[in-house]
């Protein structure tokens, strides 16, 4: 997937006395490439622009400007083409048809995209029995669980065996069990395909994802590992340390470029740096004062969001 300059704007409403309504972007430059067979995970606030995102891949939406080429195919104009190579997962319970069994589900999906009916009732009981939804196969949409609802909804997104599967914060509503469960149906079914994974959940990127993109004002913050980004952040450091006094722990307050110095639960002192070249300082200070029990560390997925969108994530 090879994503250039993508922008997408929205007409806003019309407010009183202005001739013109104002315009919304959505999304403001976007440049981004998702090699195949990987696990990509898009995080980023509400309104980030995550949602818009996949629309325009899965052909819904069409670019303001710049260009999205998927699976060699462009959006735009291979759109008729495209659209049976690509599954899309949506989280909650839109798009669900409650008089309808899970079955006859699934086999009006394949109709829609032209499987052959052999081959639709061969995918439908393979993916019912994979998502553990066999046994209630037959039973009305209206009467299964949040957490069935959600895995009839991923059954869907792969019944015509894409190649490229979008899923929109698909545990969103799931309780925490549910969720872990639907995560690790994820890593079964990344085999042979593509997966772009949009969140804003850290662990679940954290768990999932080879690369992760953060993205806020519909503009790309950074692209990097889970295990890596925390490196591009390595003026954000945390120290740890036992047995501090009071008066260390207020000279520790007073560097410059240390954002926070304070005292945990359990009597250890943690400290978070913001600059290059703090945390040496504070270690300098801490063996200083014969202080020997020291950790320091960079910070994990969810830190790592935060310092990089800053106030932008409270949108």
């Amino acid at each position: 997937m090879v994503v250039s300059g993508l922008g997408r704007t929205y007409a806003g409403r019309r407010r009183l006395f202005r001739r013109a309504a104002s315009e919304v972007v959505a999304l403001d430059g976007v440049d981004l490439e998702i090699a195949e067979g990987e696990l990509h995970g898009l995080l980023g606030p509400n309104g980030a622009g995550k949602t818009t995102f996949c629309k325009i891949l899965s052909t819904v939406l069409t670019p303001s400007r710049g260009s999205v080429a998927v699976l060699g195919l462009d959006v735009v104009r291979e759109a008729k083409r495209l659209r049976p190579l690509i599954g899309v997962v949506m989280g909650g319970e839109r798009g669900l048809y409650y008089r309808l069994t899970g079955r006859e589900f699934l086999m009006y999906w394949s109709a829609l995209y032209g499987v052959a009916d052999t081959v639709a009732r061969r995918r439908a009981a393979d993916l019912l029995d994979r998502l553990r939804l066999a046994e209630r196969a037959d039973d009305r949409i209206e009467t299964y669980s949040r957490g069935m609802k959600q895995r009839l909804h991923l059954a869907r997104g792969l019944i015509t065996d894409p190649r490229l599967l979008l899923l929109d914060e698909p545990t969103a509503g799931l309780d925490p069990i549910g969720a872990k469960t639907f995560r690790a149906m994820i890593s079964e079914l990344r085999r042979d395909r593509t997966i772009l994974l949009t969140t804003h959940d850290m662990a679940e990127a954290e768990q999932l994802c080879d690369r992760v993109t953060l993205i806020g004002g519909g503009k790309v913050i950074a692209t990097e590992s889970p295990g890596t980004l925390g490196a591009a952040l390595t003026r954000h450091e945390r120290v740890d340390a036992h047995d501090v006094g009071d008066a260390l722990l207020a000279e520790l307050a007073g560097v410059a470029g240390v954002l926070r110095a304070e005292r945990r639960p359990d009597g250890s002192v943690r400290v978070e740096t913001g600059a290059d070249g703090v945390s040496a300082t504070v270690l300098r200070l801490l063996l200083d004062a014969g202080v020997t029990r020291v950790r320091t560390s960079l910070p994990d997925l969810e830190e790592a969001y935060v310092h990089l969108l800053g106030p932008r994530g409270d949108t």
